[in-house]
């Protein structure tokens, strides 16, 4: 009798538990969306595309902008000194390449036209929230805003 209902009681747990998986497996798809680990976005353009990037740092700003042209790639750095007023900037180019997955990786191995012994690289993650295009680092998660779609965001922001 005890195997009776143990055996009963597996075979409803089994059943419960594949209900359960169901329901969980759509939450986790749904939050990945949101997160933008689980988008197609195979579909999206990003050629001609502008990223910015600014960080405001106590002694300093950061600019950051990656312009993507085709499979050729553009990485401005830009540093303004708050003590002084100065700005320098770097200007990296390279090749990005761009997998089925949204990832896109950059390689600027060319500072203002001369190489460089280690090239500057980054892996993006290219998502999209509330129709704005981003791109994330999976290194240190700095979110790079579609400059284009940043601008229409400020527009309705003021409407």
């Amino acid at each position: 009798m005890i195997k009776f209902f143990s055996g009963l009681l597996l075979i409803g747990t089994s059943f419960f538990a594949h209900a359960q998986y169901g329901t969980l497996d759509a939450i986790l798809t749904k939050l990945e969306e949101r997160k933008g680990i689980n988008q197609n976005l195979s579909a999206v353009n990003i050629d001609d595309k502008k990223f910015v990037l600014i960080k405001d740092l106590p002694d300093h700003t950061e600019r950051n902008f990656i312009v993507i042209k085709g499979q050729k790639a553009t990485y401005v750095e830009i540093f303004d000194d708050k003590a002084t007023g100065e700005s320098t900037s770097n200007v990296f180019s390279g090749d990005i390449v761009r997998s089925r997955k949204n990832i896109i990786s950059l390689r600027a191995d060319l500072l203002e036209n001369k190489k460089v012994p280690i090239p500057v690289t980054k892996t993006l993650l290219l998502t999209r929230q509330d129709n704005i295009l981003y791109l994330i680092d999976v290194n240190n998660k700095d979110r790079w805003i579609d400059e284009e779609s940043f601008s229409k965001a400020k527009i309705k922001a003021k409407k």
